[in-house]
């Protein structure tokens, strides 16, 4: 990989180590990904967002039961925010029983657990579950919907409305395929430990034992998630979820003709995604990059790195081509605060832009004695 570095006064270059690939794997072309009878999808990678496919991504569709996604991130963040617990006793309504469609079977007038219950709205698609935690949260389903609404706003879910926690049709109620995807890697990435509740197979309650619909869990060991949804409106629609190696991929699908057509498809997006995509870790989180000259200062370099990993996604074995640029200000002068930006980060690759980020200091410092101001200032007279 190379690096380059433009600056008025600093010229660094800095050799990355990298993994040798075969030159089969640095020539493989990416071809189209496939045609799948969707109305709607799209693939990205779930560390980096970086999309891998898709196909009118930002059409509204109806979301069907992928808006329990949404459902559960509220429950999700609640539960976070310490607004309610998994041991908490819900009392069911006869709203939340009288629900239409799939069930997990709570009785009205009994109470049962917030945890028993989210795992009935993500293992049985539960509608009747789905209104009970929203009543539970929010007093009324709708202003749960209220409350969804203002999480997908902080997310950037910009095309979507929810005026349900169950995806029953409603013309008011729709979400894109670019939207969904946003909230499948904001819980994977959020709620790392709820998250596993995606890939339980059965669940039984009320001495019912319900599957979980996505049968990708059983066909594919590397999908450990998400969901499922249909109705006449959204037709036959699956987010899933899937990791290898150290990569994980989310595929959106919506509009299906069946059951099949939407396992077979996503099966075909996340497969496609492997194979002619990669994702590599580029630097770690605290990593010294590079140093700056830092004028007035305490000690006269300090050093720059990232606060969080960045990881980047490419198409399979391109990694000797991607290229890192530094650009330093050619004057940077004391105090300088930890974490405080002090250059400029690109990542390109074949001339396309991958990533801009602010590398930040990596400790403080501070303002030097009168001595070192001083001389510095008189050096900074001739820069």
């Amino acid at each position: 990989m190379l690096l380059k570095t433009r600056t008025s006064l600093i010229f660094l270059t800095i050799c990355l180590q990298f993994v040798a690939i075969t030159a089969m794997a640095q020539n493989m072309p990416v071809p189209q990904p496939p045609i799948i009878g969707a109305k709607s999808f799209l693939l990205i990678d779930a560390d980096t967002g970086a999309e891998l496919g898709s196909l009118e991504a930002d059409l509204r569709l109806a979301p069907a039961s992928l808006t329990k996604l949404m459902t559960a991130y509220a429950v999700f963040r609640s539960l976070k925010d310490n607004q309610i617990g998994l041991a908490d006793s819900v009392t069911v309504s006869e709203k939340a029983w009288r629900t239409p469609g799939s069930r997990m079977f709570i009785e009205v007038g009994t109470t049962v657990v917030v945890e028993d219950l989210i795992l009935g709205m993500i293992v049985q698609s539960g509608n009747d579950a789905s209104v009970a935690l929203a009543e539970h949260i929010g007093g009324s389903e709708a202003v749960f919907a209220e409350l969804m609404n203002q999480y997908a706003g902080q997310l950037g879910m910009t095309a979507s409305n929810f005026k349900n926690a169950t995806g029953l049709p409603d013309d008011e109620h729709y979400s894109t395929a670019r939207d969904l995807a946003i909230l499948a890697r904001a819980i994977i990435n959020e709620f790392p430990d709820y998250y596993e509740w995606y890939s339980v197979r059965k669940f039984k309650y009320n001495d019912i034992e319900q599957p979980n619909r996505n049968a990708l869990l059983w066909r594919d060991d590397s999908v450990d998630g998400m969901k499922t949804g249909f109705t006449d409106d959204a037709g036959y629609c699956l987010i899933s979820s899937a990791k290898r190696d150290n990569m994980r991929i989310v595929s959106v699908v919506l509009g299906t003709a069946s059951a099949k057509v939407r396992i077979d498809g996503s099966q075909a997006l996340i497969n496609y995604g492997f194979r002619f995509f990669e994702t590599r870790l580029l630097y770690r989180a605290g990593e010294t990059i590079t140093q700056a000259r830092i004028w007035k200062a305490a000690n006269e370099f300090t050093e720059m790195g990232l606060p969080d990993d960045l990881y980047i996604t490419i198409p399979r074995g391109s990694y000797d081509d991607v290229e890192s640029v530094l650009n330093i200000p050619a004057i940077l002068e004391a105090p300088v605060a930890n974490g405080q930006p002090l250059a400029e980060l690109q990542v390109n690759l074949h001339g396309k832009n991958l990533v801009n980020t602010s590398l930040r200091a990596l400790d403080e410092n501070p303002e030097g004695s009168l001595w070192q101001r001083t001389r510095d200032g008189v050096k900074l007279w001739f820069e």
